[in-house]
């Protein structure tokens, strides 16, 4: 039987509407190398966004299969509750060391979704513990995203994400985040004073002692429309957990592992959280993996004798999987080896070839960081008109993206690239082109 029927037939795939594909196929993959994937229909399409943001060091890099291969031949997997492995350790030693000084302890998971979650969990807990029963809620961000688990959506603020669950949620607190190309507050870049910190603010004064944290992606909101943030605003929102005593989460799931020019984007503002979460690069996109980092003060709310009754009751099957450890540490050796520093170049190549789309003229906005760069399209430039929902601008600019050869997931009117940092010269000059012509025809056919 063709494969494509029985993909029909049985499989039911992530945030996709199925009908679209009753009479097209979907793309098949067949293999991949390096920043190439190879369809079953033999063409070649560059992976321009990371398979989901998480391809670092290129598909299939040598080093890490070398890596997995050799952990195969040792140890597949054993459970972490009560149990340890040389991999498991080495790897949180590494993170640790890596991370700001105050984060000392590592708690592994499965996926970016259970890293916030276990981070929310500890952070109610560890109140709890304090005799603070008072501190139940937590704060979001309009347009966050931190995965779709049930405490995660309560604090996502993609209502197209996350609005059919509403009955399942958490009551959570959400305020304002920057969104600079189409600021509420009428300022410009010039004029502003990261005045979008003024919500948060009030919301502490009135009403802090019943938080428990604030959770933020840092510098770069991925699923809300690849929104930079100042980073004085990241170093605000820490400020004022600070102050008021409130947990600071920082969701570096996408950010994390050099895609914003630095290891992790918590650098540009130079602040510490009270739990940093990890996932996709942290295994380079090899096998799944998370893990949570936290300070020795929250470590020790839990650390009592067991009849307190401070256990932190949360785990999965294959936290901490000894090949999913292997092949982090196989990355993190490259990273030692310069990978990130090694990037840079194409980083400013990225950030500066994409300014040729602001020409264009349905072209809202050029913005980026690191090795992401976005474009939000728009149907009038003058006065940042978005394109009505029923043109489907998103999926156009997917279609004409496969048909230039490049894997393109548009998040609304915004296309962007999230590119690996394996990235070369020649490869990102080709993607940039190929990218600024399926731009120039879907902005001609959305405004059609």
């Amino acid at each position: 039987m063709n494969l494509m029927d029985v993909d029909r037939r049985c499989l039911w795939h992530p945030y996709t509407q199925m009908k679209d594909f009753e009479r097209e196929d979907l793309l098949f993959v067949d293999r991949a190398e390096g920043i190439v994937l190879h369809g079953r229909d033999g063409r070649r399409y560059y992976d321009t966004i990371s398979s989901w943001w998480c391809i670092l060091h290129g598909h299939r890099h040598p080093r890490i299969i070398a890596a997995v291969k050799a952990q195969l031949d040792r140890l597949d997997q054993v459970h972490l509750a009560g149990t340890t492995h040389e991999g498991a350790i080495r790897l949180a030693e590494r993170l640790v060391a890596l991370t700001p000084p105050g984060l000392t302890r590592v708690f592994y998971s499965d996926d970016g979704s259970t890293a916030c979650e276990v981070a929310l969990k500890m952070s109610l807990h560890y109140w709890h513990l304090c005799g603070e029963r008072r501190r139940t809620r937590f704060v979001g961000f309009e347009r966050g995203y931190h995965g779709d688990t049930i405490g995660t959506m309560s604090l996502g603020g993609t209502p197209n994400f996350h609005g059919p669950y509403a009955p399942l949620m958490m009551p959570a607190f959400r305020v304002p985040a920057p969104y600079c190309y189409r600021c509420a507050l009428g300022k410009t870049r010039e004029t502003c004073a990261v005045d979008c910190l003024a919500p948060l603010e009030a919301l502490l004064e009135e009403r802090g002692d019943e938080i428990a944290g604030i959770i933020l992606e840092p510098m770069l909101q991925g699923a809300g429309g690849m929104i930079v943030h100042p980073a004085a605003f990241v170093r605000g929102v820490a400020e004022a957990a600070r102050r008021h005593g409130v947990h600071l989460i920082l969701d570096e799931v996408a950010t994390g592992f050099g895609r914003t020019g630095r290891l992790f984007a918590l650098e540009h503002a130079g602040v510490c959280p009270d739990f940093l979460c990890l996932s996709k690069g942290l295994t380079a996109g090899m096998l799944p993996m998370a893990a949570t980092l936290t300070t020795e003060e929250v470590f020790s709310a839990f650390y009592d004798d067991y009849e307190k009754g401070t256990t932190f009751f949360h785990g999965h099957t294959f936290t901490g999987n000894p090949l999913a450890a292997a092949a982090a540490l196989a990355s993190l050796e490259l990273f030692d080896e310069g990978a990130l520093d090694a990037a840079r170049p194409r980083m400013r190549q990225l950030q500066e070839g994409a300014r040729r789309f602001e020409a264009l003229p349905h072209v809202g906005e050029v913005r980026g960081i690191g090795m992401v760069a976005a474009v939000e399209l728009v149907a009038d430039k003058a006065r940042k008109t978005p394109f009505p929902p029923e043109r489907r601008t998103g999926w156009q600019a997917y279609k004409a993206g496969l048909r230039e050869g490049l894997i393109l997931r548009p998040l609304g009117d915004v296309v962007y690239l999230f590119l690996p940092l394996s990235v070369t010269e020649a490869e990102l000059e080709d993607i940039l082109e190929r990218t600024g012509r399926v731009l120039a025809r879907v902005g001609r056919e959305g405004a059609a």
